[in-house]
């Protein structure tokens, strides 16, 4: 035996793989007692629960502290959900647990959190805090049905909501950047100002009657040879096209900013200002454009909102999604991979909540709490242990 191989025997296991196991059999925990499995007893689950969080604290004492965490928490989340899906009646859990149905519906309501996260990130790389995402959000979730309803097209009515959100950036930038005040008081402020003039045009407008029903919206994109495939077809064989979008622009936000110059440009921006302006990379400009492009961005996923998913308009329809999205940002280390597997994650929440109803009734309005309650534990746990960029919040004065 090599000394290198008796090196890696005394050393043991690498508590990296060690940590992700954890995780993975805490989610199998779970899943042994849920459909199609549904395993009547706890004691497997409980058991492997017991392995995960065994696994969890070699990861966490072998200096992988958040990942022997995470799979801590996964392992009691599913040993607690196994016991509980234990006691449930089966035909509860088959109502609840449809998998292709879950994963579909957790790609509508995903797809909003992403393009809002997308913003977020592009603005807060170059150094501008961005709370007014929702605001943004919900701008173009009514100008977008406002503008479809007048024009009588889903693109012309898109590209108005684009607008209003891009609009109402120019504002949060001109405070943030050019007048240099708080930012997060500013993007409160820009949260506040999109709510009162969506609720005014909305009732000055529409009234009690509401947005009409008639409404273009954005197509629905099937894919051809695979809606026919059991769970795949139901999964992904219908989604809007916005859906699409989102996913697209993921790789290709990722691909801008670690594989272009000019992606590298706004990043120095969000770090090192004074030396990204030594080298001549024009930092307000820079900045200005970053924040308009989330405010573009962040308003087309509260166009997805009003003219793809719902097909109408009440006031305060994002309902804080805004800040959801946020949360992905921080989330995801502002990456946009990262943005999106917390978006996704929401976006299960979201669509499990919209189905627990089925277990009981009396605390459906309990069960709509879970995806923020859920963003609150998220954001918790990855406070401090995230590195945000340098200069972000910080105004640049030119010398």
């Amino acid at each position: 035996m090599t000394a290198g191989a008796m090196a890696a025997v005394r050393a043991g296991p690498a508590p990296g793989p060690v940590g992700w196991a954890g995780v993975s059999l805490g989610a199998i925990a779970w899943y042994m007692a849920l459909p199609p499995v549904l395993v009547r007893t706890a004691v497997p689950s409980l058991l492997l629960a017991l392995a995960a969080v065994a696994a969890g604290v070699f990861a966490h004492r072998s200096g992988e502290r958040r990942l022997g965490w995470g799979a801590i928490a996964a392992g009691v989340l599913g040993g607690v959900g196994a016991v509980v899906a234990t006691e449930s009646g089966e035909g509860n859990l088959e109502d609840v647990f449809v998998w292709s149905a879950l994963f579909a519906a957790m790609l509508r309501f995903a797809t909003p959190l992403v393009f809002g996260a997308l913003g977020g990130i592009i603005c807060e790389r170059s150094g501008v805090i961005n709370i007014g995402l929702e605001g943004m959000m919900l701008m173009g979730a009514f100008f977008g049905i406002f503008g479809a309803d007048l024009t009588g097209s889903w693109l012309l009515g898109a590209l108005i909501g684009m607008a209003s959100g891009g609009a109402l950036a120019v504002v949060h930038a001109l405070f943030s950047i050019q007048f240099r005040a708080d930012q997060v008081v500013s993007g409160f402020a820009m949260n506040l100002l999109a709510l009162g003039i969506t609720g005014y045009v909305f009732i000055a407008h529409y009234g009690d009657q509401g947005t009409p029903d008639d409404i273009p919206r954005v197509p629905v994109v099937t894919l051809p040879g695979i809606e026919d495939i059991a769970f795949v077809g139901d999964a992904i064989g219908r989604q809007s096209l916005l859906t699409w979008l989102a996913l697209l622009l993921v790789p290709a936000l990722a691909l801008y900013l670690f594989r272009t110059p000019r992606g590298l440009r706004l990043r120095s921006v969000g770090e090192k200002p004074r030396a990204a302006d030594s080298v001549g990379v024009p930092v307000i400009r820079t900045r200005y454009l970053a924040v308009i492009a989330s405010g573009l961005l962040a308003a087309l996923g509260g166009v997805y909102l009003s003219i793809a998913f719902l097909g109408s308009f009440n006031e305060n329809l994002t309902a804080g999604r805004g800040y959801i999205a946020l949360a992905a940002v921080i989330f995801g280390a502002w990456r946009p991979g990262g943005a999106l597997a917390a978006c996704l994650l929401f976006g299960f929440s979201q669509a499990l909540a919209q189905r627990l109803p089925a277990f009981s009734e009396s605390t459906a309005v309990l069960f709509q709490a879970l995806p923020y309650v859920l963003t609150l534990i998220v954001v918790a746990g990855v406070i401090g242990r995230t590195r945000p960029p340098a200069a972000i919040g910080v105004p640049y004065v030119k010398e």
